[in-house]
């Protein structure tokens, strides 16, 4: 058995096989004592073990394709949702084109992650069957009112921007896949923010940076989230996107707070700990500053709203 072409192979998957392992040199100082004590028949036995307690520390080196398909996942709940704006009426030629580029966006993080995946990548679910965006009659008027379909484009948009934050330490160790998180995760905070600036000037609106934010931001949003944003654009609905998420299985050190929670790095931000600058009392801002990421357990509970089974996202 060839250990250093096992080695390089994982290498090309994995740029941070060594890091996990310790060092390169170690490896190998390790290993050539491991063949001296071992016979050739249980040297894959050995070698395995070894590997499966490296990745076993992580759930990126076991579970790396599943977080990628989770987020495939996700990107196709958006894109065929985008793809299918052409039957909704009520939109300003402004937004519909604001829409257009969206849906190019979105269809381009497909293309991006199955190309990352390669064979690992799910099968693309049909276009249709697979995902019900009226949220089995939440929303019946989802792909045909543009004041329901924007507030159902906040909605994904919101919950990705948050599902991809809160997957960042699932990846932190794979700074390949971790990089490539964070791009989408900006472009999915750019489209959240147009949505938003969308719905507060009114879907026919040919300026979209329009429009006064009216609490509890259901109809006319800020175009950023102000704490809980009361339960989002369909209170009741849509509160699990905007609240906690599940701690039970986090990873150590990491709290999926609400997007209400106003303390970052163990430190309480209010008016009484920051002096130096004068808040207004009771001031949203220490909310407004920061985002909360979401586990992928919450994402998908989410998700499944628009699911025709009920389970496609796990």
């Amino acid at each position: 058995m060839n250990f250093f072409q096992i080695i390089s192979e994982i290498e090309k998957v994995d740029p941070e096989v060594y890091d996990r392992l310790d060092s390169r040199r170690s490896v190998f100082k390790h290993m050539t004592g491991l063949g001296q004590k071992l016979t050739a028949a249980a040297l894959p036995l050995a070698v395995g073990a070894i590997f499966n307690k490296v990745y076993a520390q992580t759930p990126v080196g076991a579970g790396v394709n599943d977080v990628l398909n989770f987020a495939l996942k996700l990107e196709y709940l958006e894109s065929y949702f985008y793809n299918n704006r052409t039957t909704v009426t009520g939109l300003s030629s402004q937004n519909s084109a604001a829409l257009a580029l969206i849906a190019t966006d979105e269809a381009n993080h497909v293309t991006f992650l199955r190309a990352v995946l390669g064979n690992n990548a799910i099968a693309a679910p049909a276009t249709t069957g697979v995902f019900d965006y009226t949220a089995k009659g939440t929303f019946p008027t989802a792909l045909t009112s543009a004041n329901t379909y924007l507030a159902i484009a906040q909605a994904f948009e919101d919950t990705g921007v948050r599902a991809y934050k809160g997957a960042a330490p699932l990846v932190m160790t794979n700074k390949t896949v971790l990089t490539a998180a964070l791009n989408i995760h900006s472009v999915e905070a750019r489209h959240a923010s147009h949505i938003r600036a969308m719905r507060r000037a009114g879907a026919s609106s040919t300026t979209p940076a329009q429009g006064v934010p009216a609490s509890p931001y259901t109809t006319a949003p800020k175009s950023w989230i102000v704490g809980n944003d009361g339960g989002g654009p369909v209170p009741g609905t849509t509160d699990a996107i905007y609240g906690a998420g599940n701690n039970s299985n986090a990873p150590s050190g990491i709290t999926f707070e609400s997007e209400a929670n106003t303390t970052q790095g163990g430190v309480a931000l209010s008016s009484s700990t920051i002096t130096s600058i004068a808040f207004p009392s009771g001031s949203t801002a220490f909310s407004e500053a920061f985002d909360e990421g979401l586990d992928v357990g919450s994402v998908a509970r989410i998700a499944n709203l628009f699911s025709v089974t009920g389970n496609y996202f796990g």
